[in-house]
């Protein structure tokens, strides 16, 4: 029987979320801006939120660690890099960390959909209007905060150079 509880929920939607703002911020924002560090603080707090809930989830390795957490606990790292170079305006180091944390959870999302008896795939295959009900919402709360962040923080002019936008200015983002 599929077990959802509140943790594995609020793990796997947070996951799910900051895999559609990590793609976003990587791909479809312009660096720098205000839009793109509010956007920034809201998957970073995702992301150490996803990490550090992973060790109260033992479903793979019931009662014990599995080799995810180790993942868990590099990410805790690298975001927490990645957060320390963008306040330093080290543009390089936060671009480098902040790529390998979204890559990390990259895998970690195809880990979770590949293995037919995880709970991913399990909720498609018993409830696929939930799943997709999920998928909506998931989908949904990511467009949201892309447009509260460039509501609440406006970046470059539509039609600007994102490229002309200036250097971070020591604030985290």
């Amino acid at each position: 029987m599929l077990m959802w509880t509140p943790l594995l929920a609020s793990h796997a939607a947070a996951a799910l979320v900051a895999l559609g703002l990590g793609a976003w911020q990587l791909f479809g924002s312009a660096k720098g801006t205000p839009a793109h560090r509010l956007i920034g603080r809201v998957w970073v707090g995702l992301m150490l939120f996803v990490a550090i809930s992973s060790f109260w989830i033992t479903e793979i390795r019931p009662g014990s660690f599995s080799a995810l957490h180790v993942l868990s606990i590099v990410t805790i790292v690298t975001v927490t890099l990645g957060l320390v170079a963008a306040v330093r305006g080290q543009v390089l180091a936060h671009r480098g960390n902040m790529t390998g944390s979204w890559l990390g959870l990259m895998g970690a999302f195809v880990f979770a959909v590949a293995i037919p008896s995880r709970h991913v795939p399990q909720f498609v295959l018993t409830e696929p209007l939930g799943a997709a009900t999920a998928a909506a919402a998931i989908v949904l709360t990511t467009v949201a905060v892309v447009i509260a962040g460039h509501l609440l923080a406006p970046g470059l002019p539509r039609g600007a150079d994102p490229d002309a936008a200036e250097a971070p200015t020591g604030r985290a983002g």
